[in-house]
C-alpha cells in the first residue's frame, strides 16, 4: 500500500530544494568513508552548491569528482576553511579523527556535518560540546539509518501523528556485510580508530532509540561486544549489543554485527521494531527477504488493523533541507545539537561498559 492510502495518517509533503544555486555553499573533505557521497547527494538534492573537495589522497579526490565533477579540487584543508563562501563542511574522516577536524571547521567559523560516529571518546565529546556552546555553530551528524531512509522518516511521522500511542520500547537490528576484508582500509580493523562496534555501527541505533521514543537521555543497562570470526584482526569487533533505559521510561535494545551472508540481496537486513501502547511498527528498511527486491517497508499494526506501506518515493529526506535552513536561520529543526551528541555519548558509554564475550576457545 503506498503511503497516500494509509488510513491512520497523512504523510508530510515531499521535501523540495530550500535554496537556489550558490545560496548555500558547502565543501567536502576527508573522504575516508563512502558515506561522504550520500551526504553530498543529500545536501545537493536540498539545493546546496558543492564548491570544493579535499583529501590528501588524489585517488579519493578523483573518484569523488567522477560523481561530482562540479567540485573544485582544493590544494589543502586550509583552502576550504579560508573560503568565506563556504557555509558548511561535510567530512567522513577516519572515525577517531572526525572530532579534531570538526573543531578546526568550527574554529574557522563554519558549520560541520560529519559521518557517524561523530567522535570516539568522552574527551572528544566534551571538547565538541564546549565548542558548539561557545560558538553556536553546528556539529551535525549523518545518522543515515534514520535520516536517509524513507521507511524511518515515515515511521517518525506515524509516531508523531499518534498511530501507535506512547512509545514503550525500540528494538534496532543493524547487521552489515563485511565483504572482502582485503578491500577494507587498515583503520577499519583498529579499535582505537573506528571506536569499537557499538560506537561505530551502534551510534545509528542509539540515535533511533532516543528519537522514536522521544527521549532526551538514557542509561546503559548492559552491553557486550565480541570478535567471533576475525582472529587475524584481534582489535576488531564483529558483534555487539546493548540495552538502554531512557529518561521517559522507554527501553531500547540494539544489535549490530558484521555477519550478513553473501546470499542476501543487499548489504544488511536492517530492521527497527517500535512498540507503542496502542500498536507497533516494524521497519524492514533495505529488504523484505525472499519477497522481491527493494526496501522501504513499513508494517503498522494498531486498532484500525494491519497495514504494509511502501515508503519508497513517498516522504523523501527532509533532514537535509532542514539542516540548510538551520544553518541559515540558526535554528534546530533538523536535529538538536543536544540530541546528536547524546546519541554519540551513549554509543561511547556503551562501548566503554561492554563486556567482551569473545570466545577463548574457537
Amino acid at each position: 500500500m503506498p503511503a497516500s492510502e494509509g488510513a491512520n495518517y497523512t504523510p508530510a509533503p515531499m521535501p523540495r530544494p530550500v535554496v537556489g544555486p550558490d545560496e548555500f555553499v558547502f565543501a567536502a573533505a576527508h573522504l575516508d568513508h563512502g558515506h561522504i557521497y550520500a551526504m553530498s547527494e543529500g545536501l545537493i538534492g536540498a539545493g546546496a552548491t558543492l564548491k570544493w573537495v579535499y583529501d590528501p589522497d588524489p585517488a579519493k579526490v578523483e573518484a569523488f569528482r567522477t560523481r561530482f565533477p562540479q567540485a573544485r579540487v582544493a590544494s589543502s584543508e586550509l583552502e576550504i576553511l579560508d573560503d568565506p563562501d563556504v557555509r558548511l563542511v561535510a567530512g567522513a574522516a577516519v572515525a577517531s579523527e572526525r572530532a579534531d577536524f570538526g573543531l578546526r571547521v568550527i574554529s574557522a567559523g563554519k558549520d560541520y556535518f560529519t559521518d557517524k560516529p561523530p567522535l570516539t571518546t568522552l574527551e572528544q565529546l566534551e571538547d565538541v560540546r564546549q565548542a558548539t556552546a561557545r560558538t553556536g555553530l553546528k556539529y551535525a551528524v549523518y545518522y543515515s539509518e534514520r535520516i536517509h531512509v524513507e521507511a524511518a522518516v515515515l515511521a517518525g511521522q506515524l509516531i508523531e501523528q499518534g498511530a501507535i500511542g506512547k512509545v514503550l520500547q525500540v528494538t534496532c537490528l543493524g547487521p552489515h556485510r563485511i565483504g572482502d576484508p582485503g578491500t577494507r582500509p587498515d583503520w577499519f580493523f583498529e579499535r582505537d580508530k573506528f571506536g569499537g562496534i557499538l560506537c561505530d555501527l551502534g551510534s545509528h541505533n542509539f540515535e533511533q532509540m532516543l528519537y522514536f521514543a522521544g527521549a532526551r537521555d538514557a542509561d546503559v543497562a548492559s552491553a557486550s561486544v565480541a570478535n567471533h570470526a576475525h582472529p587475524e584482526h584481534p582489535a576488531f569487533e564483529d558483534f555487539g549489543d546493548a540495552h538502554i533505559v531512557m529518561d521517559n521510561g522507554a527501553t531500547g535494545f540494539a544489535r549490530v554485527d558484521w555477519f550478513t551472508p553473501s546470499g542476501l540481496s543487499t548489504w544488511g537486513d536492517g530492521r527497527t521494531i517500535i512498540l507503542g501502547a496502542e500498536g507497533y511498527i516494524e521497519l524492514r528498511k533495505y529488504v523484505n527477504i525472499a519477497t522481491g527486491p527493494g526496501g522501504g517497508h513499513v508494517f503498522l499494526v494498531n486498532d484500525d488493523g494491519e497495514q504494509h506501506i511502501d515508503a519508497t518515493g513517498q516522504v523523501g529526506y527532509p533532514f537535509f533541507g532542514d539542516l540548510i535552513r538551520d544553518c541559515i536561520n540558526r535554528t534546530e529543526t533538523a536535529m538538536t545539537q543536544e540530541h546528536a551528541l547524546k546519541a554519540a555519548e551513549l554509543s561511547v558509554r556503551a562501548q566503554l561498559a561492554a563486556r567482551d564475550v569473545t570466545p577463548t576457545i574457537r
